[in-house]
């Protein structure tokens, strides 16, 4: 169902002090991004296993984790996570996941 970006990649990563940008790809197909300090706790919200998550996940479960990107702060993973969300297509969000993943970049690609 879900195309993975990376074998790496979709490993949810047990993170509690930095921020994660992450993509989802959901049970019809789309994509979700979204910003946690935990994305274990945050997957599970998604799926329905905890509470919380995005109302657009809800109707379009399970959801499955294709990326997630380490940023430094709050700031710059707000920045990212619009800059994605501004792409025009999941084509082009998932090439973006794919060129950072493959430049190895250790913290969010946006400039401070």
């Amino acid at each position: 169902m879900a195309s993975q970006l990376s074998p790496a990649s979709p490993q949810p990563q047990e993170q509690e002090t930095g921020w994660l940008v992450y993509l989802l790809e959901c049970a019809d197909g789309t994509l979700y991004c979204g910003i946690t300090t935990n994305m274990p706790r945050r997957l599970a919200q998604h799926n329905g296993q905890s509470a919380g998550g995005a109302r657009y996940t809800r109707g379009r479960r399970p959801v499955q984790l294709c990326a997630s990107l380490p940023c430094t702060s709050r700031s710059l993973a707000l920045r990212l996570e619009a800059h994605i969300k501004a792409l025009p297509s999941p084509a082009a969000k998932r090439a973006f996941f794919t060129r950072v993943i493959e430049r190895n970049t250790a913290c969010c690609p946006l400039k401070p």
